[in-house]
């Protein structure tokens, strides 16, 4: 039999399955996930895309956009796409409305996209299981944290039965979404928008697929490449430092604030170990100053930084309740949105896989007044449980563009520090940097009437000349 016909009976052998191939990124209709102005012309759907580009059989998932634009605005340039941070929230699932006067139509089209493993996402890596650890840490005086490594075990036992490759929720996947999204649209290139987390996304867009990007935006940004979880507690005492000078240098009232560093160092250092006790919902729940800081540091926001002193002030002198409430609410009433198996695949694959535990526990030598605080809701432990692949080393390595970018920080950011900024900038040459007085995560772009986004879109290259005082331009 000749050589020829042999190969083909083999191949008709073969199972089908085996010459599988990765679905085809495509665009499948759906009616808006939110309310847009009918004066608009939109468009909305789910890109579906392979689940893991690095495996050829994998199975297809679906990731929402709402993509938006003036009737006669050109379809394909200058459109700007927006995901939000985390990692773990929905984009689409915190905007509500688009209007015909939304701010970004001004500069031509706009896509709300979510990242995939979110809310709106097929499938959502969501973990109830963690919720109600934490709801029954608190009602019974438990251990969160032994509470929350066994939930997320459950959770990812439970996704994992369903097929889904927790490992294929990363950064790298969803920078190629945003890619595949543009193809599939016909946009020559993107403007970038990123918060915090998608920050880092947008800058791994721009390393991975340079041609999408015309521009970026990036507000506080997290750069991928950092090891955060080495510098958490450290950059947290930074933020600090930040309101104690701020606080001496504009506070009018040193009755009330005067020494507010030392007292602050002094009961924090103190209370570490110990535990107190509210009544809520009719129950005594234990406490610590984890709760405390975690009160304190969701103040350190655009529109709240400046009652950081007070609650301080408030806290020293025993006068918890109110704050503690607040995070028990979040708990209890489930007030955050996040897609914690999302959030765990994330950071265990970029960030925990590559920090240095003894290195984390190290900071609170430094400050004590932090000690032992959990900085962030995953953690070494977790991971652990959670088990996915680490992602390539490339992830810890800066990020080099020539693309003009826009950079903004606030300089008591407890999150992502200016240094970070100046990193991101230090690799990318046509990048201006804004540091905003004291302003926190995620400063406003709009300083005293004047909006730094406008004079940044009707030239990218130009150089900033800021008119505002608490506005430095680098």
């Amino acid at each position: 039999m000749k050589p020829a016909i042999i190969a083909l009976l083999v191949l008709l052998l073969i199972p089908g399955s085996a010459f599988a191939q990765q679905p085809s990124p495509h665009i499948e209709p759906c009616p808006c996930m939110m309310k847009v102005d009918p004066a608009l012309l939109s468009q909305c759907g789910y890109l579906v895309v392979p689940e893991n580009r690095q495996h050829p059989s994998t199975r297809s998932i679906k990731v929402p956009f709402v993509y938006v634009r003036k009737p006669g605005a050109d379809s394909s340039k200058h459109v700007t796409l927006f995901t939000t941070g985390g990692p773990g929230y929905s984009t689409i699932a915190n905007i509500d409305s688009i209007g015909k006067n939304s701010g970004f139509l001004a500069y031509g089209g706009f896509i709300a996209f979510d990242q995939r493993g979110t809310k709106k996402s097929v499938p959502c890596l969501d973990c109830p299981e963690v919720l109600a650890a934490d709801i029954r840490a608190y009602k019974e005086n438990l251990s969160k944290d032994s509470l929350e490594a066994i939930a997320a075990t459950q959770c990812r036992k439970r996704l994992v039965a369903q097929g889904i490759d927790l490992s294929a929720y990363n950064t790298i996947e969803s920078a190629a979404d945003i890619n595949d999204l543009r193809k599939l649209l016909h946009i020559d290139s993107l403007n970038l928008l990123g918060v915090s987390y998608s920050g880092g996304l947008m800058l791994t867009v721009a390393r991975n697929h340079p041609e999408a990007v015309r521009l970026m935006i990036l507000n506080s940004p997290l750069p991928g490449y950092v090891r955060y979880e080495e510098e958490g507690l450290l950059n947290m005492n930074e933020a600090l430092n930040q309101v104690f000078d701020n606080c001496e240098k504009d506070s009018s009232d040193q009755t009330l604030y005067g020494g507010l560093r030392q007292r602050f160092h002094q009961y924090f250092t103190a209370i570490t170990g110990k535990s107190f006790t509210i009544s809520y919902q009719g129950r005594n729940i234990r406490y610590t100053k984890n709760e405390l800081l975690d009160a304190l540091f969701n103040h350190f926001n655009a529109t709240q930084l400046k009652t950081v002193p007070m609650v301080m002030n408030d806290m020293i002198n025993g006068q918890h309740t109110a704050y503690v409430k607040e995070i028990l609410d979040n708990v209890f009433e489930d007030n955050q949105p996040l897609s914690h198996g999302m959030r765990y695949s994330v950071y265990c694959s970029e960030q925990i896989a590559y920090a240095g535990e003894a290195v984390v526990k190290k900071q609170a030598e430094l400050v004590p007044w932090l000690a032992h605080y959990d900085f962030n809701n995953v953690n070494h432990t977790l991971c652990r449980c959670w088990n996915v692949t680490a992602e390539p080393a490339v992830v810890k390595t800066p990020v080099y563009s020539n693309v003009p970018t826009l950079i903004a920080a606030g300089d008591a950011d407890p999150w992502c520090r200016p240094f970070y900024n100046q990193f991101i900038k230090r690799y990318i040459p046509n990048s201006q940097l804004l540091v905003v007085h004291n302003k926190g995560h995620v400063p406003g772009l709009k300083v005293d009437g004047v909006d730094f986004i406008s004079l940044f879109m009707e030239d990218p290259y130009k150089k900033i000349i800021s008119p505002v005082k608490d506005v430095l331009v680098e």
